[in-house]
């Protein structure tokens, strides 16, 4: 339970990060203005919790791929020569999360309104742990 809990926290900072990074990059206004995609309707207050089991099981089965590439990437950020070669990795261990996420069929905020959820709420993390 601890290495999940591990996982999704690291996962959400990946994932928050990923889209910080981009704006970095960007120097478009409409693009720096546009993280919708990345939005996270639990830090917005609007949490739900009565997720079906269908989407828990998405989220445990993404979170499975997401597990596998944050293995991957952590020695080699960690290990990084540079600060622009770690956000680079950092930013394709991001990509491959998301991919992993929307081949789970689940969107972003859904997945980190889950795993904050799952941090937050007993309620959320006992039915995660008994479809697992």
């Amino acid at each position: 339970m601890n290495k999940l809990l591990v996982s999704i926290t690291a996962s959400i900072a990946l994932l928050a990060a990923g889209p910080a990074l981009a704006q970095q990059n960007q120097q478009s206004p409409a693009a720096a203005g546009d993280s919708s995609g990345y939005s996270n309707p639990a830090a917005a207050g609007t949490q739900k919790t009565d997720y079906t089991d269908a989407e828990l099981k998405q989220f445990i089965s993404a979170q499975e791929g997401i597990t596998d590439v944050r293995e991957e990437y952590i020695e080699k950020i960690e290990g990084a020569d540079s600060q622009e070669k770690a956000q680079e990795l950092q930013m394709k261990a991001n990509d491959e999360m998301v991919s992993v996420i929307e081949d789970a069929d689940m969107d972003i905020p859904t997945y980190n309104a889950i795993a904050t959820a799952y941090s937050s709420e007993p309620k959320v993390r006992n039915r995660i742990e008994a479809l697992m």
